[in-house]
């Protein structure tokens, strides 16, 4: 799919869920308790044992109409290159490096490296990131985001770390283009819980349709 449309879809959707597990099976079932969700925007991150592997399952399992596919945690170009060969359409780092972004450009696959500051955001904006993950949120909370578009109003800001269902309206309304969700969102997964996990994923969509239709009024 093309760089742009995937970018669209991501905002469009306004939250990215972060599949982080002991193993591919439980993986899976993150991935796809979460779609049953609503969240299609899955970012499967190399912490997971054989990544890769279970990228290329999701890949080939599921039309790009019905996941957009992304890998997270991806600590350097290699890794980058090899998540994409394995169908990752979009690449999720938790710091930003040039390397990575300058790869993810020369193959028009989005990057998102992760910031804290107004230095490293207009760093990784002049290399070419698409989305800047402020991480980790949970520091300052949404006031991060209205403190960084404050100087750079055109940034596209999108916080991981301390975004749960319920707090999410406010990072949305704060200016984030979309969230990052870890544990808030997969933690029944832990408990085998994955009903939980579905239901969770629909809070998230549903509160952010209303902080925007609450932002459009």
């Amino acid at each position: 799919m093309d760089k742009e449309k995937v970018l669209t879809r991501i905002q469009d959707s306004g939250v990215v869920a972060v599949v982080r597990a002991e193993n591919a099976e439980k993986a899976m079932r993150i991935t796809e308790a979460c779609m049953e969700g609503g969240v299609a925007a899955i970012e499967l991150t190399f912490t997971v044992p054989g990544a890769e592997k279970v990228i290329e399952t999701l890949a080939a399992k599921y039309s790009p109409s019905e996941i957009i596919l992304g890998a997270g945690t991806v600590m350097d170009s290699a890794t980058a290159r090899i998540a994409m060969l394995s169908g990752a359409q979009y690449i999720v780092s938790p710091f930003f490096d040039s390397e990575t972004v300058k790869i993810c450009n020369r193959y028009r696959v989005a990057v998102m490296p992760g910031v804290m500051t107004v230095t490293e955001a207009v760093a990784a904006m002049d290399a070419g990131a698409d989305i800047l993950k402020i991480f980790p949120g949970d520091l300052f909370g949404p006031k991060i985001i209205k403190s960084i578009l404050g100087p750079i109003p055109y940034a596209k800001l999108m916080p991981t770390g301390g975004v749960d269902a319920e707090n999410v309206g406010e990072w949305i309304r704060a200016g984030a283009v979309a969230v990052g969700a870890g544990s808030s969102l997969t933690k029944g997964a832990k408990t085998g819980d994955y009903k939980q996990i579905t239901a969770t994923a629909k809070r998230f969509v549903e509160n952010i349709r209303a902080a925007r239709d609450s932002g459009n009024k």
